[in-house]
């Protein structure tokens, strides 16, 4: 079976360019004309496939060659796209950029030929005229085997700027299908970590949206750009299933009776941890979990009958004041883990179950302390499991990404999570009891047995 999904790919030569304007407003743009538009985001980012999600009513999801494999990477768009009109993916840095030292591995470029899409071009203009062409036509000669189609100017100034762009590209046999003028109104606010989570301004960025619809709608063809998506070819193989890669193998032990299959597994959300990837309730659903969310800020007691516990990624470091406030959260949430219950925790989480963060009370779960830190840590990983824990047993391999400007200061009592190499061989992590809790995000899709393994302890803790 194959996709025919039409679909585009947004790209820049660089971040900063505008992509997530012209692909959010794209999104939302076709949205508007009644179309069921899947979304999409190269790589790790977990911010803007939460604004993605406003502007078509559907799930973002991310395409990360890196974590999943290039294998995945038609899968799971399939799986995404199924049913829809479109499918918007928008890049991440430049089209180029991929993961360091890997070639194009993980880049726009890379998922876009997976994709077999065509890719619009978006080019900050705002301070060149001429030189314009230039820059569009080493981006689309670089790679034979990327089609760039279109470009979207970005930042133009006036009518005057305008035509000076339109004679430079008319020469370089890629049509300009929008032009857009400056619009401050259509920025979204900034922090340590980029953009501000959809689930923090949630008011402020329905707003946002629809600014970037509108702007969008304005200065763009969107009769061509849909022709252009649809020009796209068919993509082999069958969509990826969330029960099919969870499914034990033939030789492994038989499922359990339905009856003992839905323990819950209380999934951390609220403002404070909005990182997550879909799949990830998809297999633990999958694998015979009933997967409840929770809200660490204002849930006092954990979801009724939790069995496990996953805390993903976030901003605590925010809210450190008022997750610490909840002291009734907290102590529940180290009473299950004690009492040896699966708890998996992805750097925010990691930050939650320590014994405190910068300077607040937390769980008190993981002998640590966590701090703010001036310097940043970015990059993907890659990672072999220690030893057995909830999640893996010793030696299997995943791949990451570390992002965070904390540091954590471990005491004593704890094995670590992860043996990892890149950018130095360094051990990573705490294993205690039932508690895997790291820095990486990882993504599940890659290693369904993970999913599997931590439900079935549910059933044995």
């Amino acid at each position: 079976m194959s996709s025919s999904v039409p679909r585009l790919v947004v790209a820049a030569p660089s971040s900063g360019s505008g992509k997530t304007t012209v692909a959010t407003g794209l999104m939302a743009a076709f949205a508007a004309r009644g179309l069921a538009v899947s979304p999409h985001k190269v790589g790790p980012d977990y911010i803007d496939p939460g604004y993605h999600a406003l502007a078509t009513g559907r799930v973002g999801r991310n395409l990360d060659a890196y974590l999943c494999g290039a294998e995945l990477i038609g899968p799971l768009f399939a799986h995404g796209a199924r049913g829809c009109d479109l499918a918007v993916v928008e890049g991440v840095m430049g089209l180029y950029d991929g993961a360091a030292g890997e070639g194009e591995l993980a880049s726009t470029a890379h998922v876009a030929k997976l994709l077999r899409a065509p890719v619009v071009l978006v080019v900050d203009a705002s301070s060149q005229s001429r030189s314009v062409a230039a820059l569009v036509h080493g981006f689309a000669s670089w790679d034979p085997e990327v089609r760039v189609a279109g470009v979207i100017l970005n930042k133009v100034g006036s009518e005057r700027h305008e035509a000076m762009l339109r004679e430079a590209l008319d020469a370089s046999g890629v049509p300009v299908l929008g032009m857009l003028r400056r619009a401050p109104q259509v920025d979204t606010p900034s922090r340590h970590l980029g953009l501000v989570p959809v689930a923090e301004r949630r008011t402020e960025a329905v707003s946002a949206v629809a600014a970037m619809a509108a702007q969008v709608s304005e200065g763009c063809d969107l009769d061509a750009l849909m022709a252009l998506a649809r020009s796209a070819g068919a993509l082999p193989g069958t969509a990826w299933d969330a029960a099919e890669a969870v499914a034990p193998p033939a030789h492994e032990h038989p499922a359990r009776p339905a009856q003992e299959r839905t323990p819950v597994v209380a999934v951390a959300g609220g403002e404070a941890f909005t990182f997550s990837y879909a799949e990830h309730a998809e297999l633990l659903t999958a694998a015979g979990a009933e997967v409840v969310t929770f809200d660490p800020l204002r849930d006092r007691r954990l979801p009724e009958g939790t069995r496990g516990l996953v805390i993903g990624g976030g901003f605590p470091e925010v809210y450190a004041p008022q997750l610490s406030a909840n002291e009734p959260l907290r102590k529940a949430v180290a009473e299950l883990a004690f009492g040896g219950a699966p708890v998996a925790a992805e750097c925010a989480g990691l930050l939650y179950l320590a014994r405190e963060l910068d300077g607040q009370p937390m769980c008190g779960v993981i002998d640590a302390k966590a701090r703010m830190h001036e310097r940043l840590t970015l990059g993907y990983r890659d990672a072999v499991a220690v030893g057995d824990s909830v999640l893996a047993v010793a030696g299997t391999r995943m791949r990451g990404h570390e992002f965070h400007r904390t540091v954590v200061e471990p005491g004593a009592g704890a094995s670590p999570a992860w043996g990892v190499r890149a950018p130095e061989r360094r051990v990573e992590g705490f294993v205690q009891h039932g508690v895997h809790a790291s820095y990486l995000h990882t993504h599940w899709a890659s290693e369904p047995g993970v999913a599997r393994r931590f439900v079935e302890r549910c059933l044995t803790s």
